[in-house]
C-alpha cells in the first residue's frame, strides 16, 4: 500500500534563490522591525532589518572582487563552516546562499581527525571557523587537503587572520560596489549536510534551494490547518511576538531549519544558545519568556531529571516540537505537565535526506476533525504535506497495513543524493524516485506510522511499547531504556525482544538484580506473552545514541552478538 498525506498539497516551489524567499517575501513589506536574534551567552541582539542589511553586505564581502577586498567566491568553491551556534553563523550561511556558493555544515564537536575527513569528504576550498575551534581546524588542514591561508575566522578579530566581521567592515568602510543576490534555480545545490546515511559511514547530503523552501512550505500548510483549530493567544513577551529558544547545533538539519528558515515565516525572536546546557537553558526560558522550543528526546530527559527544576520554570512555553529520535509517551506526558496547559506538542520524524520532517503527531481536531483515529497507541505520526510513503518488506514486496518493513519516502523534499558518492546515492535514492530511509516502520490502514517493530511468533511487537512499559514502573527504577530484537526465536530470521536499561538513583540503591526482577514481573503483568523480554534485561551505564539523541539500537545488537546468543521458547 502507498500512503498519501492527509494534508492539502503545498504550493509550487518558487524557482529562485532561497534568500529571496526568506528575506524579501512580499508579506514582509508590511512588517515592522523587530528583534530577530539574541545570543543568550553574550546578550548580542540584531533586528530583522539589521540582519537583512548585514546579509547584503556579507554577500558583497564574500562574492566581491578580490582587488576591492572581497573574497571572490564563485561557483567552483565549497565553503566549510565549523562553529558553535551564533548570529554570525546564520549571517554567513545567508551570505553564501545569496552568492550561490555551496557551504558544508561540519560538526564543531569533531576531533582534528574527523575534521580532516569532513574537509576531504566535502572537498571544501575555504573554511570559516569560530575562534575557539581554530586550533583544532588548523591541525586538520594538511590531512584534509585545505591550505591554511584559506581559513577565516567566523567571529572575533585577529591581526594574523581575517574574520567574517572584518570582511563586512571593509565593505562598509570602502563603499564596495554591491553584489546582488545571484539568480538560482530551485533545483540547484545550496549546501551539504552531514549524515550517516541509511548505513553507517559519513556522507554529505546535497540539499537544494528548493529542498529548503519546500520544507517550510510544508510547515506553512500544517500551521494553516492548526489555525483553523486553535487561534494564537496574545503573548506577554517584550515585543508581543513568539520567542523561540534554539540550541540544536547548526551543523545538524534540525537545528538549521528551525533557526535559519522557519524563523522567517512570521515575526519572532530566536534566542540562540551557543550549545546546550540544561541549567542555562532553563534560565534562558525564564529570562526571555520563551514561548516555543524545538527539542530532542535526550534534552527532554535532562530537563525532566534536572534537580533544580521548578513548577513554573517552563510555563511560558506554548509550543514544543520534538524530533531526531523517539520520545517515550511517559516523557511527553511529564513534560506536558510542566508547560502551559494549552501548549501544542508535536513529536515527529525526519531525516537529512528528506528535510525537514516527514511525519508528525497531528493536533487534535485538525483538518476539520475528519482525520481518522489511529489503530495503535502512541504512533509516530501521519505524513507531512506533500509526502508519500510505502513500507517494503524484506522480500522486496509492498507491505500491507500492519506489516513491518523499511520506510521509503517520496516527495519534493527529497534531496539530490550524496556528494561524490554515486554508489551510496544509487543504494538510497532509487531509480523510481523513492528514498530508502533504512528505518523500520509499520502503518495502520488510516495512515498512522509506528517506528521500529519486531515480528515474534507471527505477531507484531513494538520495542517502544515495551520501553514505555518499563519506564512507567511506579518506583522509577530506570532513567533510560532501549529495546531491540536479537537472534533466539524459533527460526533463524526471527528476533526476540531484549532490553538494555540505565538505572536511576533509586534503582542503583535497590541493586541491579532486584531491578531486573521487578521489571521482569512488571512488564509480564501488563504485556501479552509474545511481547515479553525473552531476550533478557541487561543493565548498562549508558544507552548509545547519535549526537541528536537517536538511539543506536544497531550498536546494542552488535555488542550482544559479539558476546553470545539466547535460546528461548514461547
Amino acid at each position: 500500500m502507498i500512503y498519501d498525506s492527509h494534508y492539502p498539497e503545498p504550493p509550487p516551489i518558487p524557482d529562485q534563490n532561497a534568500v529571496l524567499h526568506y528575506l524579501y517575501h512580499p508579506d514582509q513589506k508590511e512588517w515592522q522591525d523587530f528583534t530577530l536574534f539574541i545570543e543568550a551567552n553574550s546578550g548580542k541582539k540584531v533586528s530583522f532589518f539589521e540582519f537583512r542589511k548585514r546579509v547584503e553586505d556579507g554577500i558583497t564581502a564574500l562574492g566581491g572582487d578580490v582587488s576591492q577586498g572581497g573574497l571572490g567566491l564563485g561557483d567552483n568553491d565549497i565553503v566549510g563552516i565549523v562553529s558553535e551556534n551564533s548570529i554570525d553563523y546564520v549571517t554567513l550561511a545567508y551570505s553564501l546562499l545569496g552568492n550561490k556558493v555551496v557551504f558544508a555544515l561540519i560538526s564543531g564537536y569533531s576531533t582534528p581527525f574527523e575534521l580532516a575527513s569532513a574537509f576531504k569528504l566535502c572537498t571544501i576550498s575555504h573554511l570559516f571557523v569560530s575562534k575557539s575551534l581554530f586550533p583544532r581546524a588548523l591541525a586538520a588542514c594538511k590531512q584534509g587537503g585545505l591550505s591554511p591561508d584559506k581559513i577565516y575566522l567566523l567571529d572575533g578579530q585577529d591581526k594574523r587572520r581575517k574574520s567574517f566581521p572584518d570582511l563586512i567592515d571593509h565593505v562598509r568602510k570602502n563603499g564596495s560596489p554591491k553584489v546582488p543576490i545571484r539568480r538560482t534555480r530551485h533545483d540547484e545545490l545550496a549546501y551539504l549536510a552531514a549524515s550517516s546515511g541509511t548505513t553507517g559511514l559519513p556522507k554529505a547530503v546535497m540539499v537544494t534551494h528548493g529542498n529548503i523552501m519546500f520544507a517550510t512550505l510544508q510547515v506553512d500548510v500544517v500551521n494553516q490547518a492548526l489555525l483553523e483549530v486553535q487561534q494564537p493567544k496574545p503573548l506577554s513577551t517584550p515585543e508581543g511576538i513568539p520567542t523561540v529558544l534554539v540550541f540544536l547545533p547548526f551543523h545538524h538539519s534540525y537545528g538549521v531549519y528551525v533557526t535559519f528558515f522557519r524563523a522567517f515565516s512570521a515575526p519572532q525572536t530566536c534566542v540562540i544558545m551557543s550549545k546546550w546546557n540544561v541549567a542555562e537553558g532553563i534560565k534562558a526560558i525564564k529570562q526571555y519568556h520563551i514561548t516555543s522550543i524545538p527539542l530532542i528526546p535526550s534534552v527532554v530527559h535532562q530537563i525532566l531529571n534536572y534537580p533544580g527544576i521548578q513548577a513554573d520554570d517552563l510555563k511560558t512555553i506554548q509550543a514544543v516540537s520534538c524530533g531526531a529520535a523517539y520520545l517515550p509517551p511517559a516523557f511527553a506526558e511529564k513534560l506536558s505537565s510542566l508547560i502551559s496547559p494549552d501548549a501544542i506538542f508535536l513529536p515527529g520524524y525526519g531525516l537529512s535526506e528528506a528535510p525537514m520532517a516527514s511525519m508528525a503527531t497531528p493536533f487534535p481536531g485538525i483538518l476539520g476533525g475528519k482525520l481518522p483515529a489511529p489503530e495503535v497507541p502512541h504512533p509516530t505520526g501521519v505524513l507531512y504535506p506533500g509526502q508519500k510513503a510505502r513500507i517494503m518488506k524484506d522480500d522486496g514486496t509492498l507491505a500491507k497495513p500492519g506489516e513491518p518493513g523499511e520506510l521509503q519516502l517520496f516527495g519534493r523534499n527529497l534531496t539530490k543524493g550524496y556528494w561524490n558518492n554515486k554508489k551510496a546515492t544509487e543504494e538510497a535514492f532509487l531509480s523510481d524516485g523513492w528514498l530508502r530511509t533504512g528505518d523500520r516502520f509499520w502503518a495502520d490502514k488510516n495512515g498512522y506510522f509506528l517506528y521500529d517493530t519486531l515480528k515474534v511468533s507471527g505477531s507484531q511487537v513494538s520495542p517502544t511499547e515495551i520501553e514505555d512499559c518499563l519506564l512507567a514502573h511506579p518506583k522509577k527504577l530506570i532513567v533510560d531504556v532501549s529495546v531491540a530484537g536479537i537472534k533466539g526465536g524459533r527460526t533463524e530470521d526471527e528476533h526476540i525482544p531484549r532490553a538494555w536499561i540505565v538505572l536511576s538513583a533509586t534503582g542503583k540503591e535497590l541493586g541491579a538484580q532486584e531491578v531486573i526482577s521487578e521489571l521482569d514481573a512488571w512488564h509480564k503483568e501488563r504485556l501479552s506473552k509474545y511481547k515479553w523480554l525473552r531476550g533478557g534485561i541487561e543493565v548498562i551505564d549508558e544507552i548509545p545514541k547519535s549526537p541528536t539523541g537517536k538511539t543506536l539500537r544497531r550498536v546494542l545488537r552488535e555488542r550482544f552478538d559479539a558476546k553470545g546468543k539466547v535460546n528461548s521458547k514461547l
